[in-house]
């Protein structure tokens, strides 16, 4: 028979799934003390544990969604459950998405969050069964922006830290990354929702982090797909040259095919970026 209500099928299915799946769900802020917030949703860390034995290894992960909204259900749920097969403990970020309605300094709110989430897993790391020392970030498309944002800029620190936690994340892992601001390479959306509606050379300078690495920035695996259509390579492909130069341990995924938000898996491949990225986590020390 047919169904007068897809997407109110679809919107259910996968609300348990992600209930089944997820094991925890915590504020990243104690007491609803969150920063910056005026009329603020409020952010949150969902804890998928490894299965079977853990490899000690853990991974946050922030999906894209353009600084407008944020995708688990196409990037991050899926990745978590192909790295928590392989023994990793992940942590999903709800990320505040930026908004002067609801925040004051919106382009620095994002960036927060993921600081308080790299926080909070360390401070805990026992309670995870994770090593605070192998401790990664992987961002998809904006949220590959708010990733490689926070790795660049790693001293600019936007929440209390009073004790002196480490911020610095051990690798990054960025998948079809929005990297720079400038004209010729950026995604407008993105942009705009971040530091628009005035948008100044000094922001793009800023926000454009192939013009940030230091030999510091942490490890990277990178992958992208030749044919995106909404994120134009390039930003890979200089951020990559650039870590190159600045002899950051950098391995690089490029699919001839496969477009925007292929998430974990592309339909246009064999080989599946994500296992590879598996090998590549696992071998940190």
């Amino acid at each position: 028979m047919y169904n007068k209500y897809p997407l109110l099928v679809l919107f259910v299915y996968f609300s348990c799934f992600t209930k089944a799946f997820s094991q925890e769900i915590i504020p990243l802020y104690n007491n609803g003390q969150v920063p910056n917030a005026k009329n603020a949703d409020i952010p949150t860390l969902t804890v998928y544990k490894a299965v079977g034995k853990s490899t000690g290894t853990g991974v946050i992960i922030c999906s894209g969604g353009a600084y407008r909204g944020v995708a688990d259900i196409v990037e991050g749920i899926p990745a978590a459950k192909k790295l928590t097969a392989a023994g990793i403990t992940c942590f999903l970020v709800q990320y505040r998405v930026p908004d002067s309605s609801k925040m004051t300094h919106k382009e620095i709110v994002p960036v927060m969050d993921a600081q308080r989430a790299i926080q909070y897993v360390r401070e805990h790391a026992k309670e995870y069964k994770i090593d605070q020392h192998k401790l990664g970030i992987m961002g998809f498309s904006a949220g590959g922006h708010l990733v490689s944002t926070l790795c660049t800029h790693l001293d600019d620190i936007y929440i209390d830290n009073p004790n002196h936690t480490d911020l610095k994340p051990n690798f990054m892992v960025l998948i079809y990354p929005v990297i720079s601001f400038s004209d010729s390479l950026t995604h407008e959306l993105s942009r705009k929702l971040l530091i628009g509606p005035e948008i100044t050379p000094e922001k793009v300078q800023y926000y454009s982090n192939e013009l940030h690495i230091f030999e510091s920035t942490p490890p990277t695996f990178i992958v992208h797909a030749m044919d995106d259509n909404e994120v134009n390579v390039k930003n890979t492909l200089y951020f990559y040259a650039e870590l190159q130069q600045h002899h950051v341990p950098t391995k690089l995924f490029l699919y001839a095919k496969g477009r925007h938000a292929f998430g974990a898996y592309n339909r246009e491949a064999t080989v599946q970026w994500i296992d590879p990225c598996i090998e590549w986590i696992t071998s940190k020390k």
